[in-house]
């Protein structure tokens, strides 16, 4: 009898495969022909002459009631029966397509905030949504419906990034709501398939059909901790709320047509955010007119009934959050206990079908249920992924994201330097470039590749010289054995191991996929496994490696140089064995921890061939490996580091953070760190100590900061010449690090956030006041301010008029500026608008961001700049009393400059009483 089902469910599956073949290959491109056939035989929902919304409510009438709510899950099922194939709702795309494999990383979206270049982000979000599709339409094709393969995209996170112990400010845009709505706004008309100007684009390029979604989240008031996400309760102020929490997502949805939001793990005033009535029904969408769908942030029902407990049974906690607008669920709640919520009477099938045709709606207008000749997005080649002009724009992303914070004249460095020492934790790891929720690159390069790429012939000397920090057991620190001591078999003439890849963990039966891997050295995403070192691409044909549950057997030869003791590192995120000439020498196969790192020193016999097998398995989420050695008469990483820099005319320090310490809920936690939060926002302390040795040996140190945050560096600041931001920069960072280091690009990325001095006593990181926090309300001395970045040149500012000085609420003004490059180098200038209240009243933020261009400019060349604002909408204030917005009467400064600490203009207008 099993043998019978298991012979029902694989046909189950080929007949899905069939299904998804036939749309996308145009099998089904009869169907607009066929249109009064389809009627006739019950099917309207495939009659294209109709609209997607009468389509979407005939379909949805078809569907039994646990249909229904198995449709409004993320992994929802195929309806074999109504020709309706399964799909797979979660997908991301931050700063670039990620978790599927190869596809080309731009810097992370804090970087991308850096480069306060909304043309540039316009082009960054097309250039995304192109691979996408053609990602999708490939696996679509293979018959592939996986997670990450489809069109919904959750992206952007436009959390206002309050404090900067959060490990997810990565993924925003700063800390100003201005910024980050002209950001967001602008990723997502490009993944939309929207022109920069909002309008639709033409019906032959795509406009009849939505090019993909972009989600805003997480609605709202979330910015950590991570480790309360699912349990605290926040109350902001409803100034707090309503003037830095709710303005970006308002902008998104009203202006930026933002099709999807998803909300939030914490609780709002008591509600979950993901079920909350005054976010999703009265603001969202009867205040904001929102006619998209909204998503639970991934198991957030669940929250609300077993960690918030506002309901006491998961079929509660599904009817409340549908009734309250949530139409779709990251989890398993509405599939499995939404029927039963219906048969209690807890919420009727008909709010189902409302929600549900809104979801059938949007897969609709992406195409998903036409053939693909009729879709022109579905045109998009396979091709575009990864294309040498979507590299080049990640590297022009990257240069322009770069913030100088200080330069004593260090920089530019020459590129006639006799030897240069290239040190510290970050400067030779991939890591260090993608931040998190990213694709996989082709070619990542690394700060240290850039630079010896940059300086041909020039002696680089790199030393690592500390751990990340302290108390990891950080598997990067040894290096990987070179492929000339490896070969895959006695007698070969190749160099590296023989790499057998299985698709289960237990290395069982014939492998997928059999290669040799030069060295053992490889970071996966969530994705399908593709190796970041190599650049192979796709982890074989048809990506035969699954994203998790698999296993790899390296075999072959060792082959060391010389006799002496060594020691032999393995580390992996997961389980992994190590033998030497069929003596297991290191064992966590069984005990496996996350990025564990172990080492065995050896006595090996130089000219020797010892047989070397190392075996790993990956069982869930991020994966990696490496097999690495320290050859013997090494010196310790710290002393390595020193000599070289007394042998180098100068030092480049690359250290900071990387996605391993902070980002999303981890767990692991490490001096400094919790959860992926941050506890001291100092440099760590392994770093600190290396950097101040650097320096007292009177070479000048230039530092390379790889960060997602601001960084405390106080002493940096006081002793080193020169200080650079990098941000986790994507694929090209390293390339891009080197334009700017060695002059061929002047820096002019800008600082979205704050950056405070170490020993600043903020605010506690889960009071979610504003007072005290991000330049709009922190009264204290910055140790560099918002808006902060210099240049290889000099600018003037000068000419500023009003075209009035006396307005009414709604009047537009517009301002005019001069700005002229004084230096002696082309370069960009980021030129920054600022409002600020003249008036005695009610409390306010010291000055708000309301304008913002970025302009080139020759040495000697002048530029005209106008800006426009709308008092009504610009100096807006939330009034308690009347619950909605104000704007006060009286005096207001215009003040523009280069950043929120660096004014060079003002002028003053006056805005009449109502």
């Amino acid at each position: 009898m099993r043998a019978l089902h298991e012979s029902a469910a694989a046909r189950r599956v080929a007949s899905r495969r069939r299904l998804a073949r036939a749309c996308a290959t145009g099998l089904l491109a009869l169907l607009p022909v066929l249109a009064p056939q389809a009627q006739e035989a019950g099917r309207p929902w495939l009659d294209t002459s109709k609209s997607f919304e009468e389509r979407a409510a005939a379909l949805v009438s078809r569907m039994t009631l646990e249909e229904k709510a198995a449709q409004m899950q993320n992994d929802s099922p195929a309806i074999e029966r109504l020709g309706v194939p399964e799909y797979e709702w979660w997908n991301e795309a931050l700063h670039g397509v990620a978790r599927a494999g190869a596809a080309t990383v731009f810097p992370q979206a804090i970087g991308m905030a850096a480069t306060f270049d909304v043309p540039l982000m316009d082009e960054i979000s097309r250039t995304i949504s192109d691979e996408a599709r053609a990602k999708h339409h490939e696996a679509f094709r293979n018959g592939q419906h996986g997670r990450y393969q489809g069109l919904t995209f959750w992206s952007p996170n436009i959390n206002i990034f309050r404090d900067p112990r959060w490990g997810r400010g990565q993924e925003t845009y700063g800390e100003d709501p201005y910024l980050t709505a002209r950001m967001g706004i602008s990723f997502v008309r490009g993944l939309q398939g929207v022109a920069p100007d909002g309008s639709l684009l033409p019906e032959s390029q795509g406009g009849r059909y939505r090019k993909l979604d972009a989600t805003a989240k997480h609605f709202a008031v979330h910015s950590g901790p991570e480790a309360d996400r699912h349990t605290f309760d926040v109350h902001p102020t409803a100034r707090d709320l309503w003037e830095t929490y709710l303005p970006a997502f308002e902008s998104l949805v009203t202006e930026g047509q933002v099709k999807a939001v998803m909300g939030a793990y914490n609780r709002v005033y008591g509600e979950s955010a993901s079920g909350s009535k005054l976010l999703l029904r009265d603001i969202l969408r009867d205040q904001w007119g929102f006619k998209g769908y909204v998503m639970s942030d991934c198991w957030a029902i669940v929250d609300i009934w077993e960690n918030h407990k506002i309901v006491a049974t998961p079929e509660e906690a599904a009817a409340l959050a549908v009734k309250n607008g949530t139409e779709l669920n990251c989890g398993s709640t509405y599939a499995k206990h939404l029927p039963v919520a219906v048969r209690k009477g807890l919420i009727g099938e008909a709010e189902l079908d409302d929600a549900l045709t809104r979801l059938m709606t949007t897969r609709m207008e992406l195409g998903m249920l036409d053939p693909a000749g009729q879709v022109p997005w579905a045109q998009v080649p396979y091709s575009v992924n990864q294309a040498p002009a979507h590299d080049a724009l990640a590297r022009r992303a990257a240069q322009e994201s770069i913030v100088l914070l200080k330069n004593d004249g260090v920089l530019p460095l020459s590129k006639a330097i006799r030897r240069l020492a290239v040190v510290g934790p970050t400067a030779d790891d991939t890591m260090a470039l993608l931040g998190n929720y990213y694709g996989t690159p082709a070619d990542p390069v690394t700060v240290l590749r850039g630079i010896r790429e940059a300086l041909p012939g020039v002696d680089v000397v790199y030393a690592r010289g500390a751990d990340l920090v302290e108390g990891r057991e950080d598997p990067g620190a040894t290096p990987l054995i070179e492929p000339q001591y490896l070969r895959p078999a006695a007698g070969s003439n190749e160099r590296g191991l023989r790499g057998e890849y299985f698709r289960n963990k237990d290395l069982a039966g014939e492998p997928v996929l059999v290669r040799v891997d030069a060295q053992i050295g490889f970071r996966w995403d969530r994705g399908s496994p593709t190796d970041n070192l190599m650049a192979r691409g796709e982890a074989g044909p048809d990506n035969a490696v699954p994203n998790e549950n698999f296993s790899i057997r390296w075999s072959g030869q060792l082959l060391p140089p010389v006799s002496g003791r060594y020691r032999l590192e393995a580390g992996a995120n997961d389980g992994f064995r190590l033998y030497l000439d069929g003596k297991l020498v290191l064992d966590h196969w069984e005990d496996a921890e996350r990025l564990r790192a172990d080492s065995v020193e050896l006595d090996l016999e130089g000219g020797r061939a010892y047989d070397i097998r190392l075996e790993y398995y990956e069982g869930e989420r991020d994966a990696s490996v490496r097999l690495a050695w320290d050859l013997p008469g090494a010196k310790p990483p710290f002393e390595e580091a020193l000599a070289a820099a007394r042998d180098a005319d100068a030092v480049v320090f690359v250290g900071g953070l990387t996605g391993d310490v902070e980002g999303e809920e981890m767990k692991v936690d490490y001096p400094g760190f919790a959860g992926g939060d941050r506890t001291d926002i100092r440099l760590p302390a392994t770093q600190q100590k290396l950097l101040e040795a650097l320096h007292a040996t009177g070479k000048p140190v230039v530092l390379v900061l790889t960060t997602g945050s601001a960084l405390g560096i106080d002493w940096a600041k006081a002793n080193l010449p020169a200080i650079l931001v990098a941000w986790y920069p994507g694929q090209r960072g390293g390339s891009a690090v080197a334009d700017v280091l060695f002059g061929d690009v002047s820096p002019a990325g800008r600082l979205p956030v704050t950056f405070y001095s170490a020993e600043e006593q903020l605010p506690a990181f889960d009071d979610y006041a504003m007072a005290g926090r991000t330049y709009r309300y922190f009264r204290g001395e910055p140790l560099y301010p918002f808006g902060h970045g210099l240049s290889y040149t000099s600018f003037d500012y000068s000419g500023l008029r009003l075209d009035r000085d006396r307005v009414a609420a709604d009047d537009t003004i517009t301002a005019t500026v001069t700005v002229r490059n004084s230096g002696q180098r082309a370069s960009d200038e980021v030129v920054q608008l600022y409002l600020r209240a003249l008036s005695p009243g009610r409390e306010r933020a010291v000055r708000e961001l309301r304008g913002f261009q970025r302009v080139h400019l020759a040495p000697g060349e002048s530029r005209e700049l106008r800006f426009t604002f709308v008092p009504s909408r610009d100096l807006r204030h939330y009034d308690e009393a009347a619950r909605g917005y104000a704007v006060d009467p009286g005096r207001y400064a215009v003040e523009i400059g280069a950043s929120s600490g660096d004014l060079r203009i003002g002028s003053q207008f006056e805005v009449e009483a109502q």
